[in-house]
């Protein structure tokens, strides 16, 4: 603790009230050391100096090369991709004919390549069903539609024409119940479907229609 020294009274408390201590019993001077203000006032600001000419040491920023941020922004990128789903790619496009025979008796499906000369799948409304009359019926036709589907995705077929029959000739010239529920069944099935067309055979003449010529007798 650094005191004052009782010869100089203006810097000393008890002199305004009439110091009676000697120097060595003083309270704000117990060892009794000479030092003024002045001396005092003088080391506080040399150490204020030597605080203020110190050095500050700046904190140490981590330069990061370009490298390192280049190698995680293309470890971020393959995260990425990774984490997104892989589209499929899809192959070449493979296209064939569905001919579609439609009457009011049955529907029969043939599916074949672009020359026709092929048979990919068949079936018909009759396999698909136990009584006569809904052989013709929508159902069977959807059924039939159905099984070629299937095995026409197996063999690759992304997409087909569509060839619609009636009877034709000197029978009917309208297709059958089950023509529309089989071209729905193969639009649903996932397939391309390019051109429709109506192939219903049409006479520019006609022949003559059996029967006879009363007719047929009921």
């Amino acid at each position: 603790m650094i005191g004052f020294t009782c010869k100089d009274p203006n810097y000393c408390i008890r002199s305004l009230a009439g110091c009676d201590l000697g120097q060595n019993q003083c309270f704000l001077n117990p060892l009794g050391a000479k030092q003024t203000l002045s001396e005092t006032e003088a080391q506080v600001e040399e150490a204020k100096v030597e605080e203020t000419q110190a050095p500050v040491e700046e904190p140490k920023v981590e330069e990061t090369s370009v490298e390192e941020t280049s190698a995680e922004t293309e470890t971020k990128s393959k995260a990425e991709k990774k984490a997104e789903p892989e589209a499929k790619k899809e192959g070449p496009a493979k296209w064939g004919i569905a001919h579609i025979f439609s009457s009011y008796n049955n529907t029969i499906i043939h599916m074949t390549d672009l020359t026709g000369a092929e048979t990919v799948a068949l079936s018909s409304g009759g396999v698909h069903v136990n009584a006569d009359r809904y052989e013709s019926s929508p159902f069977a036709a959807m059924k039939a539609a159905n099984t070629v589907i299937e095995s026409a995705k197996t063999k690759g077929f992304t997409g087909f024409h569509i060839r619609v029959r009636a009877v034709g000739g000197v029978g009917s010239r309208v297709p059958g119940p089950g023509a529309q529920a089989a071209i729905r069944a193969l639009a649903r099935g996932g397939f391309k479907i390019g051109r429709i067309d109506d192939v219903t055979p049409i006479p520019h003449d006609t022949t003559r229609k059996k029967g006879g010529k009363r007719g047929r007798r009921v």
